[in-house]
């Protein structure tokens, strides 16, 4: 058998290497796929959202206003409290992730969310693509359709830059699983989960045509 000519085997070699740089590419594409989301307090998203099978990080943050580097103590004024959302696609969909977002939200409180008012803490879906809003705004019109004698206020809108919560209040990030007691403590007597089952029952995604 005659070997292959030096510049034939280097084509090879280069396609071989080429086809490598693509699929790792897609594999880290694939694990970086973010979304944000705003539904109040966020040590609550934090911790619905960790639970979620596909979720690989959350972090705490703030976006949607123009104040750069906003803080929690500090001003933050026109910014939302919300979530970055880290997952894996090929084990959740962008259309499960919203899915899962709702059911945990009060989508009819335009004052905040549970015990916490003020617009810091109102609800948001942030889109940064048309794909994402198309998704959003189907989503939108689930739950819409499921409650025609409520008015859903949770807007769509485009994203903005994510500012995550850091410095000397970087305490936030993990608040639920560094500070247990008082979380629970927190989240009990704000209401947030005797919300949820007045509003979505007690199987909520069930509301929804795809699980």
């Amino acid at each position: 058998m005659r070997p292959l000519p030096e510049r034939q085997v280097l084509m090879t070699q280069s396609l071989r290497i080429l086809i490598l740089i693509n699929l790792l590419c897609s594999a880290v594409n694939a694990a970086a796929d973010a979304a944000v989301l705003a539904g109040g307090c966020f040590w609550c998203m934090e911790s619905d959202f960790e639970k979620l099978e596909g979720v690989t990080d959350v972090v705490s943050g703030f976006t949607g206003g123009t104040l750069k580097k906003p803080t929690y103590n500090g001003n933050h004024k026109g910014h939302y409290e919300a979530v970055e959302i880290s997952y894996n696609p090929n084990k959740v969909t962008y259309q499960q992730l919203l899915i899962h977002y709702w059911v945990n939200i009060d989508p009819f409180d335009g004052r905040g969310q549970f015990c916490d008012k003020g617009s810091s803490y109102l609800s948001a879906i942030f889109v940064a693509n048309k794909e994402e809003k198309r998704i959003a705004e189907q989503s939108k019109t689930e739950v819409v359709n499921k409650f025609p004698n409520n008015t859903v206020v949770t807007p769509i809108l485009d994203a903005s830059i994510f500012y995550p919560i850091e410095g000397n209040e970087s305490y936030h990030q993990d608040y639920y699983k560094n500070n247990p007691i008082r979380y629970k403590a927190y989240r009990w007597n704000c209401g947030r989960d005797k919300r949820l089952r007045e509003v979505w029952g007690d199987t909520p995604k069930a509301n929804f045509n795809l699980k």
